[in-house]
């Protein structure tokens, strides 16, 4: 076996998974105002943008060559309902229209979800302390049409509501939308690796948790019944969340679905790496590209990772 890995290149003829600026997602997290940049303490380079700011950084990841951008609106007021995720100028939707404008060719992709909108910080409408599944449909459905008038590329419902993808294709397909894609958060599990996303967000729930709609971390059959599900009721591609602690899910999902699949390197996989290569533990730019490659190798197609810059240009310099 050592022969075909005795010089570079003959471990690059033989080499199994290519990594590519081409298959990353950059996400970018947007606020209302004007000429600001927020730094995010938790995950160190990432910061909170006004629409300007993420525009100039969505033409810095078109210019790297990464095909696409991930939106998350930070809404100047939060409501009950969550109100602000389907207002037609809200943050994202004005952000959408921007990068659209400048950048027309740059996939832009809003996340869907109320969490981010709501005062409790629940994915969808509360009824008492417990979220009301069919309730929050409707809601999510009115999300996807507002986030396809404003120009995105793909829809991406992140709330894991049962029957919520069902429930925005049959909107979309009734609003003339039948040719706009659907990426479905469909394993999205329940998982400690959010904490630093919750606190660009301002997302995290103030009382209880989601272990009640999102997947336990000990189920990977249930995983896949879900993705069958989402497939089900018409999602294009799918989604699965974090990645790294999930990469044997990756795999079975590819594996069963043949479909394109998305796996999301999460905050708290970026703060890991973060922290241990300013610890001087790691070396960051071997382990964000290993990192990288080990979640194309289980079955991802494309990743979503706050690491995408980095590597595109680090990549860039390898080739």
């Amino acid at each position: 076996m050592r022969r075909l890995r005795r010089t570079g290149a003959l471990r690059g003829l033989v080499r199994e998974t290519r990594l590519d600026a081409g298959d990353l997602i950059l996400p970018l997290f947007v606020t209302h105002g004007s000429d600001r940049r927020e730094p995010i303490a938790t995950m160190p380079g990432v910061e909170r943008l006004t629409i300007e700011h993420a525009v100039e950084e969505a033409a810095q990841a078109a210019a790297l060559g990464i095909p696409a951008v991930m939106l998350f609106g930070i809404p100047a007021e939060k409501d009950e309902e969550g109100s602000g995720a389907w207002d037609d100028e809200g943050v994202v939707q004005l952000a959408i229209r921007a990068i659209k404008q400048q950048l027309p060719d740059l996939l832009a992709i809003p996340d869907l979800c109320l969490c981010e909108y709501t005062s409790h910080g629940h994915c969808g409408v509360l009824r008492g302390e417990t979220v009301d599944n069919d309730a929050t449909l409707s809601l999510l459905a009115r999300t996807a049409v507002s986030h396809a008038r404003a120009g995105a590329d793909l829809i991406a419902p992140s709330d894991m509501m049962d029957g919520r993808v069902g429930a925005i294709r049959t909107a979309l397909d009734d609003e003339g939308f039948e040719d706009l894609p659907i990426l479905a958060y469909s394993a999205k599990f329940a998982s400690v690796f959010y904490g630093p996303f919750r606190e660009a967000a301002g997302s995290t729930p103030a009382t209880g948790d989601r272990r009640g709609y999102q997947l336990d971390p000990a189920n990977g059959d249930e995983a896949l019944r879900e993705v069958l599900l989402d497939v089900e009721e018409g999602a294009d591609l799918v989604m699965v969340k974090p990645a790294l602690p999930y990469l044997d899910v990756i795999r079975r999902v590819k594996d069963a679905t043949r479909m394109p699949v998305v796996a999301y390197n999460v905050g708290g996989e970026y703060a890991m790496v973060k922290a241990a290569a300013a610890a001087g533990a790691l070396d960051e730019r071997a382990t964000v590209l290993e990192v990288l490659t080990s979640i194309r190798r289980a079955g991802a197609d494309a990743v979503i990772t706050y690491h995408a810059k980095d590597a595109a240009r680090w990549l860039s310099e390898m080739d």
